[in-house]
């Protein structure tokens, strides 16, 4: 059976109408074009590590509080009370993972939190949820901070 020939007019000639127009497949939705990041997932996974014990995130807890002066060995062993050993391996595991700084006064180590590290492990929890995912409100977090 043939189809019938449908009339050129001038309206179909600038803009084909639904029955002149080809059937075509409908495009894919539109992505937002993303800047490509790399991302290092198993430098964060190292940090996260480091921190996922109870005793290393009672050393931050505390680091973060004494925040920028920092606290000497015997302050965070006193608060703390942990062993002078298993604070020195605790504190090497967050020193090597770059979440803690340490520099010498004389005869004291003082260690301070590195926010700079913190903030970038922040900012890798929260880069895809509060850009483009709304899994957690940017408000929602300020919020718990204060």
């Amino acid at each position: 059976m043939r189809k019938a020939a449908i009339p050129d007019s001038p309206l179909c000639a600038a803009e084909p109408c639904a029955s002149c127009a080809p059937e075509s497949t409908p495009a894919p939705p539109r992505r937002r074009s993303r800047k490509a990041v790399r991302i290092d997932f198993p430098r964060f996974a190292d940090m996260f590590s480091a921190m996922g014990t109870e005793p290393r995130l009672r050393i931050m807890h505390a680091l973060l509080t004494a925040h920028p002066v920092g606290l000497v060995v015997g302050d965070i062993q006193s608060e703390l009370e942990i062993a002078p050993s298993t604070l020195s391996h605790h504190l090497d595991k967050l020193r090597h993972e770059g979440l803690v700084k340490v520099r010498r006064d004389k005869k004291f180590l003082w260690y301070t939190a590195n926010t700079a590290a913190l903030q970038e492990l922040l900012g890798f929890l929260f880069s895809e949820c509060c850009s483009r995912n709304p899994a957690v409100k940017p408000d929602t977090i300020f919020e718990l901070c204060r």
